[in-house]
């Protein structure tokens, strides 16, 4: 059913039970995981100021170490996985990537690190819900 997976994270609660929902679907499945995190230059801008730059740094170096923890759990369930950093608009670069790799199905949390209330929807997985043309679990 599943070949090729997608996964984005932050490293919120959602995107953590994401996480744990792609590694057991591939798993099942016999399924390549890709996880990958984007720096949301939208939000922060590009990096033509030095200490905008160092805030992208760091925001890469973490999305880093978070894909690293995503891959070691994956690998403790011989998921094989890929692992993809990079700066954008988040529903774009995750639309962008799925397509380029021709991901069966996205795995997404319901909400990402920024909000607060349990009830509405993420603005990122509303968006990529109305952009792409694959089917999307949330979690």
């Amino acid at each position: 059913m599943y070949d090729t997976i997608l996964v984005p994270t932050d490293g919120s609660d959602p995107a953590n039970r994401a996480v744990e929902h792609a590694v057991d679907l591939a798993g099942k499945y016999g399924a390549a995981l890709h996880t990958m995190y984007v720096v949301d230059t939208a939000r922060y801008g590009d990096p033509a100021l030095s200490s905008t730059e160092l805030v992208l740094t760091e925001l890469e170096e973490e999305g880093g170490e978070l894909l690293d923890r995503v891959a070691d759990r994956a690998d403790n369930e011989g998921v094989e996985v890929t692992t993809f950093v990079c700066h954008g608009k988040p529903h774009e670069e995750i639309r962008d990537y799925a397509d380029e790799i021709d991901a069966d199905v996205i795995v997404i949390g319901y909400q990402g690190q920024s909000h607060t209330r349990t009830d509405i929807m993420g603005s990122v997985t509303q968006r990529v819900l109305q952009s792409v043309d694959r089917p999307v679990l949330t979690t």
